[in-house]
């Protein structure tokens, strides 16, 4: 027993030296590990590796999901906490959102109705928030009426977001053809797949398979020389391309 445990701590130390080497540590930490295996072994993981993984975003991300399944409501309550208390427009459009998150949009409307007056009348984060939570709830033509608002009110305000929003919402009231030009626009600037596939989509429903095709062929080929993190990123559109292009 004690040799298992002697070769399980001299492996432990071994891997945490080709850690140190990897990252550019203090060599003093090698020594330490070679000489005191057992303490310079938990005071490396304390000190070196510890703090990396609380700032890893994986790790961060992992624990936010696990949070919100054994509490999917949890940040709900903190937000609508911190709104209550301060009241400003901030706090309560991250309480609208999270609503939306959660499937109750009507309940984020009403939020939004309220942050909208005064001098957030116009405000253009809040009212591409409330086509957002028009759209969750069904109301196409009210989050399209919204985001004209919008662009009426601040003419120079871009999102990539927003556009592809207004593009859904003119597609959901069956505007195909006003819809096929703005996904059209949204392919060749958007950030990821969403609208160039979305597009696609569209075409093919319409009878367009060959465009459809060509469109989902340039994605794909553009996929495979991107980074492997983009990849990752956009893994669920690109199935939905691969899975389209057989249908195109």
């Amino acid at each position: 027993m004690g040799l298992v445990l002697y070769l399980l701590s001299l492996a432990v130390s071994v891997a945490l030296i080709v850690h140190c080497f990897r990252t550019g540590r203090n060599t003093l930490w090698i020594m330490a590990l070679m000489f005191l295996p057992l303490a310079g072994a938990i005071a490396y993981v304390i000190v070196e590796v510890l703090p990396d993984l609380r700032r890893s975003r994986t790790l961060r991300k992992a624990t936010q999901g696990m949070r919100r399944t054994l509490d999917p409501q949890r940040d709900l309550r903190e937000f609508k906490g911190v709104a209550s208390v301060s009241g400003d427009v901030a706090s309560r459009q991250r309480y609208a959102d999270e609503l939306v998150r959660l499937g109750r949009a009507p309940e984020a409307i009403e939020e939004y109705r309220q942050c909208l007056t005064g001098l957030f009348e116009h405000d253009p984060k809040l009212l591409q928030g409330m086509a957002h939570a028009q759209f969750a709830a069904g109301d196409a033509a009210g989050a399209r009426q919204t985001l004209d608002r919008l662009i009426q009110e601040n003419p120079d305000h871009k999102s990539p977001d927003g556009h592809l929003l207004y593009a859904r919402a003119l597609e959901a009231e069956g505007n195909v053809d006003k819809a096929l030009e703005e996904y059209q626009v949204l392919a060749e600037y958007f950030p990821g797949a969403e609208a160039a596939v979305r597009y696609a989509q569209l075409l093919n429903k319409h009878g367009q398979g060959d465009t459809a095709k060509r469109i989902l062929t340039e994605i794909l080929e553009r996929a495979q020389i991107a980074p492997a993190h983009y990849r990752k990123a956009q893994r669920d559109w690109l199935d939905l391309a691969e899975r389209e292009l057989k249908q195109a």
